[in-house]
């Protein structure tokens, strides 16, 4: 009876934004010992080590839960399978959903998939390993968290747990992606897509896969069909206040300058969805849209520069960046030389504001890539440029009526023989 008064109190304390105090008062009932036979007692408890991990995760305080999560283990046989599963999956997801990035992330939780394995909960195991797979994904140990897939497929796949299924098969895809295997990861997609027709999909769970569809889309140059995608997972994100939102409202942005339509960025930022999530995110991507809109290289590095932790960061942001300052630094050299026959490389340099030597590489691999008509004549430092000559078709004609001529032989040479 006393525990429930304590833990009645510490709630009040917590809700009058009291949280030192309220923590106090939980880690005492968390820490007392109760008999198993005292029902009142053990959901008080229970209730106390659920209320004591959100705190902590509220207050940041992520070393404390993740001793929290060591310390409940001997009280869990004391609890129903069922509910002992819960706490364990729970006090997890939240000390791994703050992101604290401690260092004791993998740790905690291969004890924990350990425990499980001892205590024989095959579906909390499962669970768990698809946490560790997400951790190897964002660690980049993407040999270890394909390994990992494969054999969790095999036991999702008998036991038919379609909505676990349908979380390690799109981690499946998002590995492969930062692989490189952009066939592999599609695959992955389809099948998640597919399991995730046959169930009821949370937001959170649609809204991931509705941006795992436009990233691979985008990485297809098919911006048009990302945007929807982008869309999608934006709404899904923004309807249960996911911080992930305002990924895909960047990704939806970067689409917009990629296609470019820079214009449109201004009317997105400004609808009324965007408006709450104003801020240095929507305006890295704002001066990227008007750099590419000025088709200005300065105003593209200055961005870059004074953003770099809001888009330079983002990996899929930034292939495709790297993309669009290829083109604009293609449209800015084909600007500046289109007046001349020949022209120095360290002029051409000067006015669009970039070192000689990046200049240099630039126009060399336009004249590999057949985009410039020309020579560099290093030894005098200048870009000489040929008139584009017309495509004689002669020769291949010729080559068609020969090799024509030699099959309408062939068939007489096939007739004659017949006729002898």
């Amino acid at each position: 009876m006393a525990g429930a008064l304590e833990f009645e109190r510490a709630v009040v304390l917590e809700e009058a934004s009291r949280p030192e105090e309220a923590l106090e008062l939980l880690s005492a009932i968390v820490k007392s010992t109760v008999n198993e036979g005292d029902e009142v007692a053990l959901k008080v408890k229970e209730q106390a080590i659920l209320r004591l991990g959100a705190l902590l995760a509220k207050q940041g305080q992520a070393d404390e839960l993740g001793g929290l999560i060591k310390f409940v283990r001997p009280f869990l046989p004391s609890l129903s399978k069922a509910k002992a599963a819960k706490m364990v999956r729970t006090l997890l997801d939240v000390f791994l959903d703050m992101e604290a990035s401690t260092g004791r992330e993998v740790e905690i939780c291969l004890e924990c998939i350990e425990w499980a394995n001892s205590e024989k909960r095959t579906f909390l195991r499962q669970a768990l390993e698809a946490r560790l797979i997400a951790l190897r994904f964002e660690s980049k140990a993407y040999v270890k968290a394909i390994q990992l897939i494969g054999s969790l497929l095999k036991e999702l796949k008998k036991l038919d747990d379609k909505a676990l299924l349908v979380e390690v098969q799109l981690l499946e895809s998002r590995v492969y992606h930062s692989l490189g295997n952009v066939s592999r990861s599609r695959a992955a997609l389809t099948s998640a897509r597919t399991t995730a027709n046959a169930i009821y999909c949370p937001p959170k769970l649609q809204a991931e896969l509705d941006m795992q569809s436009g990233i691979l889309h985008a990485e297809e140059d098919d911006f048009k069909t990302a945007f929807s995608y982008f869309y999608e997972s934006f709404e899904g994100y923004d309807s249960i206040d996911h911080p992930k939102a305002i990924s895909s409202l960047k990704y939806m942005l970067l689409c917009k300058i990629m296609v470019n339509s820079p214009e449109d960025v201004q009317s997105i930022v400004s609808g009324r969805l965007a408006l709450k999530y104003a801020g240095n995110q929507t305006s890295g991507m704002k001066s990227v849209a008007t750099a590419s809109h000025n088709r200005s290289i300065a105003e593209f590095n200055e961005t870059l520069v004074t953003f770099h932790q809001e888009i330079g960061e983002d990996p899929i942001i930034r292939a495709h960046l790297d993309a669009l300052y290829d083109q604009l630094l293609e449209k800015n050299l084909c600007r500046v030389i289109e007046p001349f026959s020949r022209v120095e490389i360290a002029h051409v340099a000067d006015v669009i504001e970039l070192p000689l030597t990046t200049v240099e590489r630039k126009l060399s691999q336009m004249i590999l890539d057949k985009k410039l008509h020309g020579i560099l004549d290093q030894g005098e430092g200048v870009l000489i440029l040929f008139d584009e000559q017309e495509e004689d078709h002669t020769y291949a004609a010729a080559l068609d009526t020969i090799v024509n001529i030699g099959k309408v032989v062939d068939a007489l040479y096939q007739t004659a023989k017949r006729l002898t």
